[in-house]
């Protein structure tokens, strides 16, 4: 327990000294919601859809979340280069546990991070149905969060190249974010759009956290939190193995 509050502290320390990543990662959230809120919003009420900032407001928050979530992987490569990583291996921890401390720590930051944008979100006009969901709009943030520092410790763990670890995950992420039904409804879409929406894992987080706050599940609760359960769980025992392996 001790390795994982450590290596939590760490990333948090390396995240609360950079003002200047706080800011630019809020950058693209605001301009999607912004962009699309308010550039849409007519037209998605004329479409019978009713408020496009409520409807949008959930996506908006799981893609900041997603976005610092997975980056937090490159930690891991920028550890190996510089000697702390060699120092965590020899430590008489499991690896497991430092896999788990590490995607805590990841999670931990990208879900400030979506509660940040979820004020601005407010700002801007979202309003959420019923505050008693509100525990359970922030329970599936965190396993969004958690959900995807898994999957950025993955490819930490694989890849060795520290530019191109960014090419990768934007090629990944990007996807992920446009197929999720953030900001689009998952109703009368094509048979090939509907697949991989139900093959994205970030659809039922985002599904999950939409139906928390304003009460639209197009999945169902029940399947939305095994979902994100099941594959979390999964990415811890993929990122350990992949961590178990890396070679100094």
């Amino acid at each position: 327990m001790r390795a994982i509050y450590i290596l939590c502290v760490r990333q948090l320390k390396r995240y609360i000294r950079s003002p200047a990543r706080i800011i630019g990662s809020l950058g693209q959230p605001i301009l999607f919601l912004v962009a699309l809120g308010f550039g849409m919003r007519a037209m998605f009420a004329r479409a019978g859809g009713g408020n496009y900032i409520n409807f949008l407001s959930p996506g908006i928050i799981s893609m900041a979340i997603l976005f610092n979530a997975v980056f937090s992987g490159i930690e891991i490569i920028w550890d190996r280069q510089f000697g702390f990583l060699k120092e965590t291996l020899v430590a008489p921890v499991s690896r497991l546990e430092i896999v788990f401390g590490r995607m805590l720590g990841g999670a931990i930051v990208a879900f400030a991070q979506g509660l940040v944008v979820f004020v601005i979100c407010l700002i801007a006009g979202f309003r959420f149905v019923s505050s008693p969901y509100l525990p359970l709009a922030i329970f599936f943030m965190f396993m969004i969060a958690l959900l995807f520092a898994g999957m950025g410790t993955v490819f930490g763990s694989v890849l060795q190249d520290m530019q191109g670890f960014p090419l990768i995950i934007n090629f990944l992420i990007m996807p992920l974010f446009f197929f999720s039904g953030a900001i689009f409804t998952t109703t009368g879409l094509p048979r090939a759009l509907r697949i991989l929406l139900r093959l994205n894992p970030l659809s039922y987080g985002v599904d999950g956290l939409r139906g928390a706050l304003i009460n639209q599940f197009a999945f169902g609760l029940t399947t939305d939190l095994a979902v994100v359960t099941i594959l979390t769980a999964l990415l811890l025992g993929i990122g350990s193995y992949f961590f178990s392996k890396i070679q100094l």
